[in-house]
């Protein structure tokens, strides 16, 4: 019983910051989406499931699909980039893998808003991108790349390609090479062993680096802002509008928990898949 008492008392800090921070904030959140604007821009506290039937407005549907879509593709560019960094950072002679490492982390020093204004120089018409490319290519024709999905998609595979290549690391550092050297024994080629056994021991980190990727770009707004030149509409950037511009508190709720829902069903994907690499692994 006192050692029950120790640990509840080690925990209460945790727990009151979660409540204070996290649940009352999600709760107030929940109540709103079910109120109705004011005239000018209040809240009145009348029940409604208006805010709710306007999600089925085709700009919010194509807002939502836009930024799921998005994440996804962001996530796959980051895997299919991120694991082949991670497998030779993981098996690489200690002393450049701690200067790989530290190239990886670099970007975390500097604020991301400022990395994200960044590109802007690279990508505009008279940017760094197309100055190299008219030096190299005659009669060259500037390439309209800011402002465009395709702008978007650079910025956030830029922005959160490391947490993808950490876990994926860690996942790959950890692995017990005494297996592929058995599987080799038995005859097996690199590609077979590669496929069989350093794919499925990693998955637990394939799927920590997925989440960490696809959790904050499906609800990214500052980046599809400054590269998307508000051109093009993600989700993030409306609730952005909902709260800061039209001031609809209700509806931007609606939206926000919608949009959460969705995270959640993907962390609770990721667990189910997480709990079934584990079992193939035992």
């Amino acid at each position: 019983m006192h050692r029950n008492y120790r640990i509840l008392i080690l925990l209460s800090p945790v727990v009151l910051w979660l409540i204070i921070f996290f649940f009352l904030p999600l709760i107030s959140v929940f109540i709103y989406s079910f109120l109705k604007r004011g005239t000018y821009g209040g809240i009145e506290t009348q029940f409604t499931l208006e805010n709710y039937q306007r999600l089925f407005d085709g700009i919010y549907l194509g807002s939502l699909w836009r930024s799921v879509s998005t994440a996804f593709v962001c996530t796959a560019i980051c895997l299919l980039v991120g694991y082949p960094f991670a497998y030779y950072l993981a098996y690489y002679r200690p002393k450049f893998r701690n200067v790989l490492l530290m190239l990886v982390v670099v970007p975390f020093w500097i604020n991301f808003l400022i990395r994200t204004y960044a590109w802007i120089l690279i990508l505009r018409t008279e940017g760094l991108l197309n100055s190299s490319l008219s030096l190299l290519i005659p009669g060259f024709q500037p390439l309209e790349l800011l402002n465009t999905p395709f702008a978007v998609q650079i910025g956030l595979v830029y922005g959160y390609l490391p947490f993808m290549i950490l876990p994926l690391y860690v996942a790959l550092e950890q692995m017990d090479l005494s297996l592929i050297d058995a599987a080799k024994d038995l005859g097996a080629s690199p590609q077979h062993a590669f496929w069989h056994i350093t794919l499925p021991l990693s998955l637990p980190g394939i799927l920590a680096g997925s989440m960490l990727v696809f959790i904050p770009t499906v609800g990214a707004f500052l980046t599809p802002d400054i590269l998307g030149g508000g051109k093009v509409s993600y989700i993030g950037n409306v609730i952005e509008r909902q709260f800061k511009t039209a001031r609809d508190f209700p509806f931007g709720s609606a939206l926000s928990f919608v949009l959460m829902l969705i995270v959640l069903a993907g962390t609770v994907l990721y667990f189910r898949a997480l709990r079934g690499s584990e079992s193939v692994e035992t």
